[in-house]
Order: structure tokens, then C-alpha cells, then sequence
């Protein structure tokens, strides 16, 4: 798919499109949701490099931004919500939903894209700095809650082993769940789940916890952030697989080699997304996956 690109999700959905927004210059990265209900729905926004190519997208699936009465990331990282204050400004009539925690750091964006800015690298070249969105435009959520869209809903289940405040939406008429990073990443050139363990705040039971809980929600179709919607079959257990085994993996190294940089060095050398992705950004994901397993480690030791 080319940047910008909208498809509909298919796997038996209805009024559901998503958009590949060319996310670090990688075909396959990240993918934004077009919900086109009674209400109609954005989920997840991007980095806000391509909030312009949503729009654009959202008149190609007959959705005038202007009637677009909800967007909906998953969790404050960037990747899900940079674009927020961009896309609220051309959905003007839009709420921006977020669970209740990350809500501050939408209206105040400043020391989350400091943070990124730290933690990212040179990544941040392919950002660009969040605008804030008006307090008065804000819908906090918790779990449990649900947004009514008419004839389709998005029921908010909390999922903060990622982070504290990622949430999952489900759509009841579309079996589908909108699965932010709790049930990893779909990489569709290698047909397969990766884990995704960032620090500060990656909790490995709670990430299971959460791959479970959607397990229980027993969609058909995961909506996957990164990357498109893909029919459940395996997919979660596959999930709490590759979690579990890279956990044991980070675990071993570190044990055997004694040294956290050659542990992570070890990893960079033998990813497999360098070949899918851009080589810098698998790099980068490989040392930041590694640094939240060390992270979580070091915390459950404390």
C-alpha cells in the first residue's frame, strides 16, 4: 500500500476502512482506522507527519470531517497519538477519546514529546511535534466505558501492561478489536506477531493478562495498529508465545553475557525486520524492545 492509501477491512466487517500512513517510511508500519457509523470514528491518529493524508482518505470513504464525531487513539505514545490535536482542528465537531490517565498529556503534549524526543533518537526526524487539544474536547474513559456511534459502539476495555493508559476498543457489530500494541505487531511481509515491550512501563504479566482479556472478548477480525486488520485464528496465543519466549531469551543473555549493551547488540545484529522494514528503524525497535524487558526485570527485582 502506498502512503495514504485506504482499503476496507474486509473479514466480514462493515462500514471499515484503514489507512496506511507511511509511518517512518515503512510500507506495512501503521495503520489508522476509519469507522464510518451513524457517528462516525477515527481510531489511532499516527505520529501527525500524515495527519493530512487522513483526511484525505476520510473524503475518499464519503466521511466530510465535519461530521466526524470521534477520535479515538488507544494510548498517548506518538505512534498512536501525534496526530490528535492535528486531526481535532479538521474534525472540528470531534471528541478526542483517551483513557483518563493519558489525557493530560494530550492537552499538554510538551513532556511527552520531550520524552520521545530522549527516546527515540535521531527516529525523530520522522516526527513531528504534537499540537495540544483543548480540554473542552477531551472524553476521558476507563474500563467499561462505551462510546455510542449509532449503529456501531466502541466498548473501551483498559490494557496497561503496554502502558498504563493504552485502552482496546471493541466493536460488537463488527466482532473486531481494535488491539493498540496489547496483542503485539503484525508484521505482514513475514506473516507474523512480534512482540512490542517499550520502557518505562511494559509489565510482561499484565501484557499477557491483556492478550488474554481480548482472548475473552472472542473477536473475529484484530484491527491491529500496527498493521491492519487480520482474522484472530492463532494470533494471540502466538502472541503470548513470542512474548513469553523473548522474556526467557532478554532473561538468559543478560545472565550469560553480564553486559546489558552486548545483550542488546545481540539483538540488533539478529533481528529479522531489517528486511520489512528500514534498517534503522528495526535497529531501533530491537534496542528499545530489549531496554523494556531490562526495565521490567530491574523493576520486579526491586
Amino acid at each position: 500500500m502506498e502512503p495514504g492509501e485506504v482499503r476496507e477491512a474486509g473479514h466480514g466487517t462493515t462500514d471499515l476502512h484503514y489507512v496506511e500512513t507511511g509511518m517512518f517510511d515503512i510500507e506495512g508500519y501503521s495503520s489508522v482506522y476509519l469507522l464510518d457509523a451513524e457517528e462516525p470514528a477515527v481510531i489511532e491518529t499516527g505520529i501527525g507527519a500524515e495527519w493530512e493524508a487522513i483526511v484525505d482518505a476520510m473524503g475518499s470513504v464519503g466521511i466530510d470531517p465535519e461530521d466526524v464525531a470521534y477520535v479515538a487513539p488507544t494510548h498517548v505514545h506518538l505512534d498512536h497519538a501525534g496526530g490528535a490535536g492535528y486531526l481535532a482542528e479538521a474534525c472540528p465537531n470531534a471528541e478526542v477519546v483517551i483513557h483518563e490517565i493519558g489525557a493530560p498529556h494530550l492537552v499538554d503534549p510538551g513532556r511527552l514529546w520531550e520524552g520521545t524526543k530522549r527516546a527515540v533518537g535521531d527516529q525523530i526526524r520522522h516526527y513531528t511535534e504534537p499540537e495540544p487539544v483543548p480540554e473542552d474536547r477531551i472524553r476521558t474513559v476507563t474500563d467499561g466505558d462505551a462510546i455510542d456511534l449509532g449503529d456501531h459502539e466502541l466498548a473501551v476495555h483498559h490494557a496497561p501492561g503496554h502502558a498504563p493508559h493504552q485502552v482496546v476498543y471493541r466493536d460488537p457489530a463488527n466482532e473486531a478489536v481494535f488491539t493498540a500494541d496489547a496483542a503485539g505487531i503484525y508484521v505482514p511481509d513475514l506473516d507474523t506477531v512480534k512482540p512490542t515491550t517499550p520502557p518505562p512501563n511494559f509489565d510482561v504479566p499484565q501484557a499477557i493478562a491483556d492478550t488474554r482479556a481480548i482472548a475473552d472478548l472472542d473477536p473475529s477480525v484484530l484491527c491491529y495498529s500496527h498493521f491492519g486488520p487480520q482474522p484472530t485464528g492463532e494470533r494471540l496465543a502466538e502472541h503470548e508465545r513470542a512474548l513469553a519466549e523473548f522474556l526467557d531469551l532478554v532473561e538468559e543473555r543478560r545472565e550469560r553475557l553480564g553486559d546489558d549493551e552486548a545483550v542488546i547488540e545481540r539483538f540488533v545484529e539478529e533481528t529479522d525486520l531489517a528486511g520489512p522494514w528500514t534498517e534503522d528503524r528495526a535497529h531501533a525497535v530491537a534496542e528499545m524492545d530489549v531496554r523494556g524487558i531490562f526495565r521490567y526485570l530491574d523493576t520486579r527485582e526491586e
